[in-house]
């Protein structure tokens, strides 16, 4: 169960070798001794290093072999993940950016995109929320995007998949709510790790340690949606009301 002060007792996360998630539990760990972290991700040496990293700080981690276009394996990894005991606080952080112009003259590119970015997240939240149901407790992180909000001619492909993953998570957590779960959307802007490297950082670029800490302090408040940095709430809320021709102008 997750504490007095907010700090849970076992995390997954789905997407073991994630940038941003491995900086979530590295922050979770750190106001928790022997967290219990469950890693779920394709076997490589990235996961071999971040199972390595997260027991140098004290968790016991446990690796599954998870991949999140094999959508039938989903329910079996979650279940497996609380052979242990309960899943505190669920992390579904793995994604992929892609490349826009390939994705939307590409069919291939495009539903590779739709599968990682959409359909495997709803796999992970149906077998999560099954889960939580089983609890009774448990709240589930959803890495979204800003990108989702209004997606921009130079990245639409990626946010029409983020506004359906924000979309689908918005709703699981008022379905869960009554059930004694929560989901977090956590809406990022530009964030400086492995799936950006080589673009020019956009204004408001925050780092995955950013992310993390906006994360862990969301889910001690009891937040359901939070936007990284903070302030870029106001600057969603603003360009979600500029006309069209204007928007289409802005050098986004």
């Amino acid at each position: 169960m997750i504490n007095a002060v907010g700090a849970p007792q076992s995390l997954l996360l789905l997407g073991g070798t994630s940038d941003i998630g491995m900086a979530i539990a590295r922050a979770f760990a750190r106001r928790t001794p022997a967290l219990r972290v469950v890693l779920a991700a394709r076997q490589s040496p990235r996961r071999t290093a971040a199972e390595d990293e997260l027991t140098a700080l004290g968790c016991t981690v446990r690796l599954l072999d998870f991949d999140a276009n094999t959508v039938g394996d989903h329910a079996a990894v979650v279940a497996a993940a609380a052979e242990d005991g309960d899943i505190d606080v669920s992390v579904v952080a793995y994604g992929l950016l892609g490349d826009n112009e390939r994705a939307w003259t590409d069919v291939e590119s495009a539903v590779e995109l739709a599968r990682t970015n959409y359909v495997g997240p709803v796999a992970s939240g149906v077998a999560l929320a099954e889960q939580v149901r089983r609890q009774g407790h448990g709240v589930i992180v959803a890495l979204s995007s800003v990108a989702g909000e209004r997606p921009r001619r130079s990245n639409f492909v990626y946010g029409s998949t983020k506004a359906g993953f924000d979309a689908f998570y918005t709703g699981l957590g008022e379905a869960l709510r009554p059930l004694g779960g929560r989901v977090l959307v956590v809406r990022p802007g530009f964030v400086r790790s492995k799936m950006t490297e080589g673009l020019d950082a956009a204004p408001l670029a925050v780092s995955p340690d950013v992310v993390a800490e906006a994360v862990v302090t969301g889910v001690a408040d009891g937040a359901e949606q939070i936007w990284v940095p903070r302030s870029m709430r106001a600057v969603m809320s603003a360009l979600r009301h500029v006309p069209r021709p204007v928007f289409r102008r802005l050098p986004l």
